[in-house]
């Protein structure tokens, strides 16, 4: 990842799955999609010598959110998530099974709905959140303006974009939420995120993935 004017760091803990993305401001940081084990994830701070202040979830995939409110339950931090994809949460628990992770469990925090809009996160670090249904009912995309990095999960990949055929999938709207992200004429500088594979920026994603258009 380049050097921007927040330290984001590329998290890909094990079993390397998903991107995670660490943003860190002195000895703070805020944690987006934390995928993994929570143990793993308390290592990987205590490491850095930070402490979580919040986590974000760009949707309700458990390959996305598995330690997510655990390690919110251990920081007594908030995670948030939107609330149209909390039925996603029980029936991502096989995912787990499958990879042998600890089941998303009752008994730790759980999201607060995340609104659509301006927020700023740690010490004054800007982040707008906007909508991105398609590859699930509450998908969300991260947009950090001084920084020039969007954030957003299974919604694109760097040749393809996000599978529709899952709990909450809506092909028409993915497009829709695509073709959104188009509009939005951000910089060709613009680091994109994605939830799977590669960074990517949207000057590269214009000239090469297909499927990046209005």
């Amino acid at each position: 990842m380049p050097n921007q004017k927040n330290k984001f760091e590329l998290v890909q803990m094990s079993p390397q799955n998903t991107n995670s993305v660490v943003i860190f401001d002195g000895a703070n940081c805020v944690i987006f999609d934390p995928w993994g084990r929570a143990d793993d994830w308390e290592k990987y701070l205590e490491s850095r010598n930070v402490k979580p202040v919040a986590i974000y979830a760009t949707h309700g995939h458990s390959d996305h959110i598995s330690a997510a409110s655990e390690l919110a339950t251990r920081f007594n931090i908030d995670w948030y998530m939107s609330h149209a994809d909390m039925d996603l949460i029980d029936w991502g628990n096989g995912l787990l099974e499958y990879f042998d992770l600890p089941k998303l469990s009752p008994n730790d925090k759980t999201p607060i709905d995340l609104t659509i809009g301006e927020h700023t996160i740690l010490s004054g670090t800007k982040m707008r959140v906007f909508s991105l249904p398609g590859h699930t009912r509450g998908g969300m995309g991260f947009y950090f303006p001084d920084d020039d990095v969007l954030i957003i999960g299974d919604t694109l990949f760097q040749n393809s974009y996000g599978r529709t055929d899952l709990p909450g999938g809506d092909e028409q709207l993915l497009f829709e939420s695509i073709a959104k992200i188009y509009d939005m004429c951000l910089p060709d500088t613009t680091v994109v995120i994605h939830g799977h594979g590669m960074h990517t920026t949207i000057g590269w994603l214009k000239q090469n993935n297909p499927f990046f258009k209005k």
